[in-house]
């Protein structure tokens, strides 16, 4: 039996067909962007592969190859003892390596020879990135989105969450990009996914939601943090419907504190991050903030960056980008307990429900918390 190969295009779309999804190529290929789901089953790791490139390319391609097989032997046989020991006859893994080449092929060929009905994809992961690429653009124009917009501080993606267990489609691309969308919105010690991953995972929550229900989303700039959001996501989300959520800046403030304790506890860290609001706000703006944090006056330095920074980026970023905003129906919190939001987050449904007949109404909600 010998392996079964597959366009790319085809592979992505039928990914959760497959009893597994094996990527060969090394740990750190792995780790910059994979296929979802995908299971790592490196057959030359990082040391490996630079030492059969560096032999292929300073000594000879036949030494080289000689030392690959020998390498990709050995861990092939390991993963074999490791992952395949227990697995039934009726198992049907789909693989890829780089270019769809050497690695990908010497595991498929064995996998096939032991009987596993084994597909391999034709260009390995960059035809399977270019496939996914191609349908990222298009995926956004299936879906119905409804966009909650906002000031920083008032609980947004708070209310995403409550959406979520409510039930609702959500797409948090804020929790995707692991960062809050602001100068400040980086927590201590994490580190963002890289482009490529960042838009797998995009595509992977875009690919699974129901085109005929609703997908609540957060209003955003084309970039969170270092990454980028798709063209076509921007273009969507901006004709989109709009709701607008409202709270008072004191309860702003006391989310914020609350909402982002692990950088408030670090004054050096939030003093460094203001510093990249110098040419924006002015240097003497900025000290005077950075002021405020060594003396501990987090509330009047949350109230103030509110304020004068991220309230009038808010307001031109709105009237300027997301067509529908004018006439978004306002719902205001009056709390930002639990409660509150799960409250607010029946609201947003019932506004979902009329949007078809009346979302074009300006109309105020209060919310008791």
């Amino acid at each position: 039996m010998n392996p079964r190969l597959i366009d790319a295009a085809e592979a992505l779309q039928k990914l959760r067909t497959f009893s597994a999804v094996i990527d060969v190529r090394s740990p750190s290929e792995f780790a910059l962007d994979h296929m979802p789901g995908a299971q790592s089953w490196p057959v030359l790791d990082d040391v490996e592969r630079a030492e059969v490139g560096t032999l292929y390319v300073q000594v000879d391609p036949f030494v080289a190859n000689k030392r690959g097989a020998a390498l990709i032997s050995r861990n092939i046989a390991r993963h074999l003892d490791v992952h395949a020991a227990d697995l039934p006859k009726t198992w049907a893994p789909l693989v890829y390596c780089w270019r769809g080449g050497n690695r990908s092929g010497a595991l498929a060929h064995v996998l096939a020879r032991i009987g596993f009905s084994v597909v391999l994809v034709q260009g390995g992961y960059r035809a399977l990135r270019r496939a996914l690429r191609a349908d990222l653009e298009q995926l956004p124009a299936r879906l119905q989105f409804q966009v909650l917009c906002g000031r920083t501080g008032c609980g947004k993606s708070r209310l995403l969450r409550a959406l979520r267990d409510a039930g609702a489609q959500v797409l948090d691309l804020e929790a995707l990009a692991r960062h809050r969308g602001s100068v400040l919105g980086l927590e201590p010690g994490d580190k963002q996914p890289s482009q490529k991953l960042f838009e797998t995972l995009l595509w992977e929550q875009l690919h699974g939601f129901d085109p005929q229900r609703p997908v609540f989303v957060e209003a955003e700039s084309k970039k969170i943090g270092a990454l980028h959001l798709p063209d076509s996501l921007m273009t969507t989300m901006r004709q989109a419907p709009c709701i607008a959520v409202e709270l008072d800046t004191t309860m702003r403030v006391q989310f914020l504190l609350r909402d982002y304790a692990a950088l408030s506890a670090d004054a050096a860290l939030l003093q460094q991050r203001l510093d990249t609001l110098r040419a924006l706000r002015g240097a003497e703006t900025v000290e005077r903030w950075q002021q405020m944090i060594q003396a501990g006056a987090l509330a009047t330095f949350t109230a103030e960056i509110l304020e004068q920074h991220y309230d009038p980026s808010y307001a031109r970023s709105m009237t300027n980008n997301f067509r529908q905003f004018a006439h978004a129906p306002r719902l205001r919190l009056t709390g930002i307990d639990d409660a509150s939001f799960s409250q607010a987050a029946q609201q947003v449904l019932e506004l979902s429900r009329a949007t078809d007949a009346n979302l074009a109404q300006a109309q105020t909600v209060a919310i008791s918390g």
